[in-house]
């Protein structure tokens, strides 16, 4: 059950982060530099949003080793 709990987790992060946002057209003088700053942004959301699913992943990783650990020391 939990394991499917956690893939079911890292389909849903791995989905968000690979679906981009809807892309801006800007107009004017300063496009060139809102594009920039809008990517910049996007890719910052994207790396928060890695490394949150990374935290998440780990945490889990280390809840079924201390599972593991008790269940063979209470066999």
């Amino acid at each position: 059950m939990k394991r499917i709990a956690i893939w079911m987790l890292f389909v849903a992060g791995t989905l968000a982060v690979s679906t981009p946002d809807q892309a801006q057209i800007f107009m004017g003088p300063n496009s060139a530099r809102q594009a920039q700053k809008a990517a910049k942004k996007e890719q910052k959301a994207s790396n928060k949003a890695a490394k949150k699913q990374q935290k998440a992943m780990k945490k889990n990783r280390k809840m079924q080793q201390k599972a593991a650990k008790r269940s063979q020391r209470h066999p």
